[in-house]
């Protein structure tokens, strides 16, 4: 497969679009829990964005939100339904993480839901740690909150 990787921002529509995918698929995973998971999803912060393609189709994205001096969370992680375990989350993760270290960011952190255990094993998959829930997720029992260290 050729992947094309590019960086954008939160105005890009190809990324917009990838986003409703994500959202449509969020709600039926979250149930009763989304009204409250979605409130934290906006897409005005996000300056940081990656937007992967295949064939010149789009077929994934991810995101970086800057959360303090040396620390981003990570945002609107997707691969498309038919692309979905073929590694490419993978893709796009490296690429948001070189670009978080190239940004000077220590860190980065994020958070998943329980609902969605595939993600949490792809995290874990991938070097990150658990940590305890931050900001508006402490409490929150649905929520897993998880932490990679760049340097």
């Amino acid at each position: 497969m050729n992947l094309k990787t590019k960086r954008t921002n939160s105005t890009d529509k190809d990324f917009i679009e990838l986003v409703k995918e994500l959202d449509a698929f969020l709600t039926i995973k979250n149930g009763e829990s989304d009204a409250f998971f979605s409130q934290f999803n906006g897409l005005e912060q996000l300056q940081y964005v990656i937007v992967i393609y295949s064939e010149e189709k789009p077929i994934g994205c991810g995101a970086l939100k800057q959360y303090n001096e040396d620390t981003v969370e990570i945002k609107r992680m997707y691969i498309s339904r038919p692309h979905q375990g073929k590694s490419l989350g993978i893709h796009i993760l490296n690429a948001l993480e070189a670009w978080a270290s190239k940004l000077g960011n220590a860190r980065c952190i994020l958070e998943t839901g329980t609902m969605l255990p595939e993600a949490i094993r792809f995290y874990e998959k991938n070097n990150y740690q658990r940590i305890p829930n931050y900001d508006q997720y402490v409490g929150v029992a649905e929520s897993v909150c998880f932490e990679k260290r760049l340097i």
